[in-house]
């Protein structure tokens, strides 16, 4: 399974390498023209069969919290630094992989040496280390250069109605315009697989110095939040009520024509869906409706819960009604007129 495979690939922030290179070749005999550029972002388009039809741009991003190797002491431990959000509080006892080939364990002192008022604090990244089962300098550095990335070692289960893996944000997003590519349709798509965007959306950033397009929409995960000790209304989307559409987010006000748009595919093709209900976070839309003169906008997301730790969880549902919901928007944007569709003219 495509989401498998990608979801099972280290590319930490810095470190795509393998998730692109795993696109590229994914792609290279179902679209017109794939490019890399100097940042490391895949570019692929696919030509529509209409020339009124719009440029529909679609993007996902490639990269994944990690970490980042800083030092090797004379015991053989590593030490790390975070890249990308994540919650200090779940790092200990971690399976972790090192630059793709050694293995190691995120430690601390256990818990019955440790005194009472230690017990009780949140230990930090300062504080951990990653043991390889080196016995000193010398042997780690036979397998870790500084430097090196490590990601989370954690298996991709597949349950009844969910997945969880780590890396879900976003390797669910590529994997469905990775899924949309094998498809051509009137428009044409510019695919756009980033990097960098858990450490400040800085591929998309250059992808916005130059790309045109008519539309965009950016495919994401966003975080669910629907647990018994937190109230139904700061929720902000729930695991199988269908894919997220956005309002705003601290980077961007969506497109308030393509946001009704898509609700009236939504509901034309009895596809669920559900309106995110909070604000916070952003994603590379950011850089991206500011590109040019401006391209309007969409976020599109999959719930998912624990989101920028080891293991993550979707619903498959939401995951398949996202691609669902992009296939027949795509299908139902015949020309550049598409705005003056009573759907779009619902805006504030």
């Amino acid at each position: 399974m495509l989401l498998k495979e990608l979801c099972s690939l280290s590319g930490v922030s810095g470190d795509e390498t393998a998730v692109r290179n795993y696109l590229q070749d994914y792609l290279k005999d179902v679209v017109d023209s794939l490019s890399v550029d100097k940042m490391g972002n895949l570019i692929a388009v696919k030509n529509g069969t209409s020339t009124s039809a719009p440029t529909i741009l679609l993007s996902a991003h490639m990269d994944e919290v990690g970490f980042m190797i800083t030092d090797i002491t004379a015991d053989g431990y590593l030490k790390f630094e975070p890249i990308g959000g994540i919650d200090e509080r779940i790092l200990i006892s971690k399976p972790v992989l090192i630059n793709r080939k050694t293995y190691g364990v995120i430690g601390i002192k256990a818990i019955h040496l440790q005194k009472m008022d230690e017990r009780r604090k949140v230990f930090t990244s300062e504080q951990l280390y990653i043991d390889i089962g080196a016995g000193s300098k010398e042997d780690a550095e036979k397998a870790v250069s500084l430097g090196d990335y490590a990601c989370f070692a954690s298996d991709y289960f597949d349950h009844e109605d969910s997945i969880s893996a780590k890396s879900l944000d976003d390797r669910a997003g590529c994997s469905i315009i990775a899924r949309i590519l094998q498809d051509r349709y009137d428009c044409t798509i510019m695919a756009v697989f980033t990097v960098q965007e858990e450490i400040g959306l800085r591929g998309s950033k250059v992808i916005s110095n130059w790309v045109k397009a008519d539309l965009a929409l950016l495919l994401e995960s966003t975080g669910a939040a629907d647990f018994l000790s937190i109230e139904e209304e700061d929720w902000v989307v729930s695991l199988g009520k269908g894919p997220a559409l956005s309002i705003m987010d601290q980077t961007t006000i969506y497109d308030r024509g393509l946001f009704h748009h898509l609700i009236k595919t939504a509901e034309h093709h009895a596809i669920p869906y559900q309106i995110r209900q909070g604000t916070q976070a952003g994603n590379d839309s950011g850089n991206i409706h500011l590109a040019g003169e401006g391209i309007r906008t969409m976020a599109v997301s999959i719930p998912c819960r624990y989101i920028h730790a080891a293991n993550s969880m979707i619903n498959k549902n939401d995951y398949e009604n996202c691609y669902a919901l992009i296939h027949q928007f795509l299908q139902n944007i015949k020309n550049n007129n598409w705005e003056e569709s009573e759907c779009a003219k619902k805006s504030l």
